[in-house]
């Protein structure tokens, strides 16, 4: 019982992305959306894994992600919080 597996693990390409890759992805996402991510790899034509995908989209490719150093203004309120919260 359980899910079947996301991709052939033998047939999974590892290790860093490529410029080309990000492009293919990108690509993909803008076309069809970020539905579902066990069949992106396959529409998009990379080989690699759908968590792959998804975490690359996520935590760098992302239009909304901001890349860079704090503000100032965001600088205090990190240390405004964490003297008022602690660092839960």
């Amino acid at each position: 019982m359980g899910r079947a597996p996301c991709c052939e693990k033998d047939s999974v390409k590892r290790g860093p992305w490529t410029p080309e890759e990000d492009a293919k992805l990108l690509a993909c996402i803008a076309q069809h959306g970020t539905g579902s991510w066990r069949t992106l790899p396959k529409k998009a034509g990379l080989q690699r894994c759908g968590k792959s995908c998804r975490l690359r989209w996520t935590n760098y490719l992302r239009p909304d992600l901001k890349h860079g150093r704090f503000t100032d203004h965001e600088e205090q309120l990190i240390v405004k919080l964490h003297a008022a919260l602690g660092s839960r």
